[in-house]
């Protein structure tokens, strides 16, 4: 299906000053003895991992990073790949000794709606996949990253602006185990000196990876639907209001938390990030600028909208913005260009 590309401005999400062994100020966690130390990713097949992995192997290069996950890719990867299962802390123990890991990125998770169907495996892999990960950490000294999310707030919670320290009651099992990892973080942070960092991220949109089982899929799915079928019937209702990132913000976001002076992070294991917030109407609405005759109706999914209707509209992210230098590059209107555009070139290639 052709769509008009509009003429929004070129975005620079993902490009790098830094060449591909730059050494930024997680030096100590990369660097031990004058080596350098590898960075292992968990969950690397996931959603997030699969395009973490190429940004942080661009920039480190292939043999620097490791993509680790319960499951083996379905192709071979530029890089090394360990099998890995988080809920075995021997597994990430392997992994970390092995390959001489000095950065751990923590992506093993179940997402909010695969959670709330299977809430103990969430659990369990969720608290205990990242127990596992701190305790190897500790031992070995590396920096973790974990990533928690906008569902760690709950309905208490200021719908409009939500603040970077505020009331958190989560009403789902995915928002429980966040705020829960966010705490656990904290801890290992303050008793045992660990260098530990986290983002909460919004709703994530890619053109790479398939729907993860999130409650904001529909965003993905919407920009798909618009192209192979003109129509999507969308789960939550239309002026439902959640936040939401490019995932090349997000990616970038990760590395720069990362690569980020340590004496200047305050709140360290949550910082919330923000780029947009919009309806499923107004996202229909920018999708129609460059695809007129779409057409989307509303089939409530109520599990889903009643996990919609326990987050924020949207996060105040000025924490990130003043610590680290935080700063979004992709808005909706350049989103929906990108994504449209790198979606019509994959269908036409198929």
């Amino acid at each position: 299906m052709e769509f008009d590309r509009g003429n929004d401005p070129e975005p620079t999400a993902g490009r790098s000053d830094s060449g591909p062994f730059a050494i930024p100020s997680q030096a100590s966690s990369l660097r031990a003895g004058g080596t350098v130390r590898r960075i292992l990713v968990t969950g690397a097949l996931g959603q997030i991992g699969s395009e973490l992995v190429p940004q942080l192997r661009g920039r480190w290069g292939d043999e620097a990073v490791v993509a680790s996950d319960v499951r083996e890719p379905e192709a071979p990867t530029p890089g090394p790949f360990e099998r890995v299962d988080c809920m075995r802390s021997e597994e990430i123990e392997a992994a970390v000794t092995r390959c001489d890991v000095g950065t751990v990125y923590h992506l093993a998770a179940l997402l909010s709606a695969v959670a709330k169907q299977r809430p103990t495996a969430a659990w369990d892999l969720n608290m205990g996949g990242l127990y596992h990960a701190l305790e190897v950490a500790r031992q070995h000294r590396c920096a973790v990253f974990f990533p928690s999310s906008i569902g760690a707030f709950g309905p208490s919670t200021p719908a409009r602006g939500a603040p970077q320290e505020t009331l958190q009651r989560p009403t789902t099992i995915y928002g429980i185990t966040k705020v829960s990892g966010e705490l656990l973080c904290d801890y290992y942070h303050r008793r045992f000196d660990l260098d530990t960092r986290g983002l909460r991220l919004p709703g994530l949109i890619s053109y790479s990876a398939p729907p993860g089982g999130g409650t904001t899929d529909y965003a993905v799915e919407m920009f798909l639907h618009a192209l192979e079928r003109g129509h999507y019937t969308c789960y939550l209702r239309p002026d439902t209001c959640l936040d939401m990132m490019y995932m090349p913000d997000a990616l970038r976001a990760m590395i720069e938390l990362m690569d980020a002076d340590a004496s200047r992070l305050r709140h360290r294991n949550a910082y919330n990030v923000a780029a947009m917030h919009f309806t499923p109407e107004e996202l229909a609405e920018a999708i129609r600028v460059h695809v007129p005759r779409f057409e989307v109706d509303y089939q409530v999914d109520p599990a889903r909208q009643d996990i919609a209707d326990s987050w924020p509209d949207w996060m105040d992210d000025s924490a990130a913005r003043a610590e680290w230098g935080w700063a979004p590059r992709y808005d909706l209107a350049a989103t929906t260009r990108d994504m449209l555009e790198r979606l019509d070139a994959t269908l036409r290639a198929r």
